[in-house]
């Protein structure tokens, strides 16, 4: 369990600059981990109208529920285990753990009840080390869409300097800053789409 301000840089890239800059990094295959992202709404979209989301993330075989809401700076994260049992109930019969999660839900006047499952998507992804932060590379695929899209994610005290090495590292690899919305946020407008 945990509450923490998530502040990162993101940039959609092509696949050829995607293996362009794993190449810089040296970052292997054997790097990468598959997460599933479990997606959840209401059927009028309430949380996305709130610059929220609700998600359930597995990876090896562990399971953490997040809720995610926009503040000043950053995004306010609040991460919650939840078992295998708690997952899959959640998923096939909105069962919703109790919990922190479940508590910032109820500030927010949304039942969570009313909680429906939108989707999955699966990112495969390597993570370094970078200057003050982590650096993410990540693969996405949803609805019958793929994409790829670099992340760094910094502290609050490197806010700054996180950005300013961000787009330093694109400007010397010559690849081109494309901006990128947040994972839930593309899966949602491939929803629309489709």
């Amino acid at each position: 369990m945990g509450r923490n301000i998530e502040i990162e840089f993101k940039n959609m890239v092509s696949k050829e600059n995607f293996n362009k800059i794993l190449h810089f990094f040296q970052v292997s295959e054997k790097k990468f981990i598959t997460q599933k992202n479990h997606y959840f709404d209401t059927e009028d979209l309430s949380l996305g109208k709130r610059k929220s989301a609700l998600r359930i993330r597995e990876v090896n075989n562990g399971f953490e529920l997040t809720f995610k809401k926009a503040v000043e700076v950053g995004v306010l994260e609040v991460n919650q285990s939840i078992s295998f049992d708690q997952a899959q109930a959640l998923l096939k019969e909105k069962t919703f753990p109790p919990g922190e999660v479940r508590d910032e839900l109820l500030l927010m006047d949304i039942s969570p009840a009313s909680l429906d499952y939108k989707g999955l998507l699966q990112t495969d992804r390597a993570e370094i080390p970078f200057k003050h932060g982590q650096l993410m590379f990540d693969h996405s695929k949803y609805l019958g869409k793929e994409d790829f899209e670099v992340e760094f994610e910094v502290d609050e005290h490197y806010l700054s300097q996180g950005e300013s090495d961000f787009y330093r590292l694109f400007h010397e690899l010559n690849i081109p800053f494309i901006k990128a919305d947040n994972k839930i946020k593309r899966f949602f407008d491939a929803k629309k789409e489709g």
